[in-house]
């Protein structure tokens, strides 16, 4: 806490009395990092809304701090509840509200049934980036997210 106070210009007392503990200070940063990251503009298609989603996660799950830091949250979330319930309830679910705004969207378009399962969807939409991005460490390649992209919207469709 002490290298954070003097790079922020402040002394520990004010790091204190924003965040309890570095737990806490770090799931802030994740939470506000990751839940921004899910933000995507309104393209107009299903297509551009999906891309646009999983360029601005690629780049967030690849950011140093982040592919440093995420990996060690998963795991200590099995072992702290609290830390399991930021995860789900503030990164898991934050962003799957966002997220959701896609395909609903979609569905208002006519480019997904009206009976489409979004629980699902948004399933398909991360676990495939998420996996190749941060488990595999595939590297970065607008043509994997292409692709990636044309099996998602397959997927939804289907």
């Amino acid at each position: 806490m002490e290298a954070v106070a003097r790079r922020a210009g402040s002394g520990k007392a004010a790091i204190y009395r924003r965040w309890p503990s570095k737990e806490a200070m770090t799931i802030d940063l994740i939470v506000q990092v990751s839940v921004t990251a899910a933000d995507t503009p309104d393209t107009g298609t299903l297509r551009g809304d999906v891309r646009a989603y999983l360029t601005a996660t690629d780049e967030m799950l690849r950011h140093p701090l982040v592919s440093r830091i995420l990996p060690d949250l998963l795991a200590a979330g099995a072992y702290h509840p609290n830390i399991a319930a930021t995860l789900r309830d503030e990164i898991s679910e934050g962003r799957r509200r966002k997220v959701g705004d896609i395909l609903r969207r979609a569905v208002e378009r006519g480019e997904l049934p009206a009976d489409a399962d979004l629980e699902l969807g948004l399933d398909f939409i991360a676990g495939p980036l998420y996996w190749g991005t941060a488990i595999r460490q595939a590297p970065a390649d607008p043509d994997r997210l292409e692709r990636l992209t044309d099996k998602i919207i397959a997927a939804l469709a289907a």
